[in-house]
């Protein structure tokens, strides 16, 4: 069972507001474990990429798990050097293969990288008319990415997923989104280990709530409207982090976390990341 509300896409189909990333989860039994202790805790939306290098061990733990594929919302993304028209579909492929499944359910672009993230979504949208993908959407994308891909295109992007935390809020990323009926979802939702979830204003609120930093911060996510996938390889950090749907934020101290923000990035501009990987 599982207590994840559910939200809507911008084309209708229905989304867990809450997922598990497993980026820097090694492939083979850490991935494996993880992603079933995940399934069992609750989560249905597992999200990966290419370039993680563990979809094998995603697709083990799905199969593994007893639960129907369709109870699954499972992710991927093309990586930078797979973009171009012709390069997306031999990748997707490749994905499909490693997950042991014959969709996905939403399928991104990593990067926008330099120059081809537009021929590459134009590939998607044959993905997404062929009924191999659910939905279809980008990472890391600016506003002027969007901008540039939306005059275009035909299909409006499904998720912006982008880096996202109390340390940057990406108030304006995330306003042009909702505008836009783009859903967004944070990665590193909890700083990825580089901010400090023990600061006062955190511990203060885990305190008043009887919740953890972490917890104050995904529950913070989710009012804001955006879908948070927090990774963890630790058992009851996995259960944690789903534990934050029985109670709720008051709106001065969802202020005072937006307050938090320094417009401080952690990882990689989108402008300047091209074809690395930290």
């Amino acid at each position: 069972m599982t207590n994840v509300p559910i939200w809507k896409l911008n084309n209708g189909i229905e989304i867990p507001s809450l997922g598990f990333g497993v980026f820097k989860v090694k492939e083979g039994d850490e991935v494996f474990r993880s992603v079933l202790e995940a399934l069992e805790a609750g989560y249905r939306l597992i999200d990966t990429a290419a370039i993680y290098g563990n979809e094998e061990g995603v697709g083990r733990a799905i199969k593994a798990s007893g639960l129907k594929r369709e109870e699954i919302f499972l992710t991927t993304k093309l990586w930078n050097t797979d973009q171009g028209y012709d390069s997306v579909f031999e990748a997707f492929e490749t994905s499909l293969k490693k997950l042991d499944t014959d969709y996905v359910d939403l399928y991104l672009i990593h990067w926008p990288g330099k120059d081809k993230f537009v021929e590459s979504y134009k590939a998607l949208e044959k993905l997404y008319s062929d009924k191999k993908v659910r939905a279809i959407g980008v990472c890391n994308f600016h506003i002027h990415h969007l901008e540039e891909l939306m005059a275009e295109t035909e299909i409006v992007p499904a998720m912006n997923q982008i880096e996202l935390h109390p340390l940057m809020n990406q108030r304006d990323i995330l306003d042009f989104c909702k505008d836009k009926g783009i859903q967004v979802e944070a990665w590193g939702p909890l700083m990825q280990g580089k901010g400090d979830l023990e600061a006062e204003l955190f511990v203060s609120l885990g305190n008043k709530y009887g919740k953890s930093p972490a917890q104050i911060i995904l529950r913070w996510h989710h009012q804001n409207g955006v879908l948070a996938i927090p990774k963890s390889v630790t058992p009851s950090r996995i259960k944690e982090n789903i534990d934050i749907f029985d109670f709720e934020l008051t709106e001065e101290d969802m202020k005072k976390i937006d307050a938090h923000n320094e417009n401080r990035r952690l990882s990689a501009d989108p402008d300047t990341f091209m074809n690395g990987f930290e």
